[in-house]
Parts: structure tokens; C-alpha cells; sequence
């Protein structure tokens, strides 16, 4: 599939999503919503072991949702726009393998919210972050309010969202928002690397794994504790299990399905 807003690249097992707007800085207009859409279910049918969700050109990842298009809307049409920005952000926390944000740029309202909807997030150095709809108006519609607490704690979550303020790579890493902070033009390869290492992993092992630690975000401790439970023992018997102790015990490198 071919889309005008979007670009979905295959390196082995790893799919790459590309937001392609750069003279918009990659707003999120309807048409890229549906294509983000179509190339997360692309690439989940094609086996994805890893997905990257980034921006092109050198200036944005995602600078936000459509303001042109939300400028007129109302409620019912606003209600469909939130729906269609969650339905996305959780495709990529509930994606059946780590799905990685490579942020390249300006994060900004929805940008940052499907960032935050990610597993992993890796900055460039030039990157500004911001949960920025206060000033126009609104408040975060695709999980901010929700998702980014979770990450830096109430406080700071509140004055981010409350100020609107924009943060740079350094602060948004010394938050907890981003894992790492790259070198411009080593973001690219830097996550190149990364993606293939993750790839490299015994697949049913890492979405056992991403399972269990979004239900522990979601269920009571005991229900959490219990899914662990079920899915660690599941994993016994499989292919990869027995293959990654016998080359413990070998002393050489799995090979893993």
C-alpha cells in the first residue's frame, strides 16, 4: 500500500513509519490518521517484530493534530477526532511487539501523545517536546492527560499541561519522557541499531513481557501479579525457551524463530 501522507519502509522485520509532511511539520491531518491507521494494521499482518514511528525532514516528528481542520469543528466531530487519536495511540501501546519513537524534532500535542504512546522513545539532541493545546484553547485529547503522569508524576505532568511549555531533549530525558538523547545525525542509525537488536529477541518472550507491563499500568496488583504468572509459565515448551537455556548452557548465541 501507498499512501501521500506516509511512508511505511521494511528492514527485515523491522517497519518503519514515516509521518511525510515536512512543509506542514508533519501535522496530523485526516489522511495521515487513516494512513497511520492502515500501516500500523500493515504492519502487524506482516510480522512486524519492531515498529519506528518517525517524522520526515530535519525539523519535526509530529508537530501536532490539524489546528486548520479542528479550527470550525464541534463536539460530535470533535468526539470522532479524539476517538480516532486514542483508537492509534493505543494501537501502538497494545502493538504485539516494542514499537519505538524516534523523535527527530518538534513533538507537539498529538505528536507527543502518540510518542508517549510508544515503548521506547529516543531523542535527537534538537528535539522540543510539549504538550502545547492549552494556548489554543484545549487540552490534551489523545491520552496526554493520562499516559504522561504516568511517566513524569502528577506535579510535573500538571505544569506541563497547565503552561503549555515546550522542553528540550535534555529535560524531557532528565523527566523520564524520552530514554535517550542522540546526536542529531546519529538519531537514524542510533535507532537503526536499536530496532535490530530488539528484533533480534525471541518474539513471544518480548510481547509476553510488553503485555505485562501495560497490565500492571491498568489491573490491581494481585491481577497483575497473577497475569505474570500466566504468561511466563506459557512460555515454557515454545521453541525460543528451550532454545535460548540450551545455548545458555552451550555457551553460544540463541537462534530464536
Amino acid at each position: 500500500m501507498s499512501w501521500d501522507t506516509l511512508r511505511l519502509d521494511w528492514d527485515g522485520d523491522v517497519a518503519t513509519i514515516t509521518i511525510d509532511r515536512p512543509e506542514q511539520m508533519n501535522a496530523l491531518n485526516a489522511d495521515a490518521l487513516d494512513a497511520l491507521e492502515a500501516a500500523l494494521d500493515e504492519a502487524e499482518d506482516g510480522g512486524a517484530r519492531v515498529v519506528v514511528l518517525t517524522g520526515a525532514g530535519d525539523k519535526a516528528f509530529v508537530a501536532g493534530a490539524d489546528i486548520g481542520y479542528m479550527k470550525d469543528i464541534g463536539t460530535p466531530a470533535a468526539q470522532n477526532y479524539a476517538e480516532q487519536g486514542h483508537r492509534i495511540a493505543t494501537r501502538l501501546e497494545e502493538f504485539p511487539a516494542p514499537t519505538v519513537a524516534a523523535i527527530n524534532g518538534y513533538a507537539f500535542g498529538g505528536g507527543m501523545e502518540l510518542a508517549l504512546a510508544c515503548d521506547l522513545r529516543v531523542a535527537s539532541e534538537r528535539a522540543l517536546l510539549g504538550q502545547t493545546e492549552i494556548d489554543l484553547g484545549i487540552m490534551p485529547g489523545w491520552g496526554g492527560s493520562v499516559r504522561l503522569p504516568a511517566l513524569v508524576g502528577d506535579e510535573v505532568a500538571r505544569r506541563l499541561i497547565f503552561f503549555g511549555e515546550r522542553i528540550d531533549a535534555s529535560d524531557a530525558h532528565e523527566y523520564g519522557i524520552v530514554g535517550e538523547v542522540v546526536a542529531h545525525d546519529q538519531l537514524e542509525s542510533h535507532v537503526e541499531d536499536l530496532a535490530a537488536d530488539l528484533a533480534s529477541k525471541p518474539r513471544h518472550a518480548l510481547a509476553g513481557a510488553k503485555a505485562a507491563i501495560n497490565m500492571s499500568h491498568d489491573a490491581p496488583r494481585d491481577a497483575a501479579l497473577d497475569f505474570e504468572t500466566r504468561v511466563w509459565s506459557g512460555l515454557f515448551g515454545t521453541h525460543d525457551q528451550r532454545e535460548g537455556m540450551e545455548a545458555f548452557l552451550d555457551k553460544r548465541d540463541p537462534d530464536f524463530e
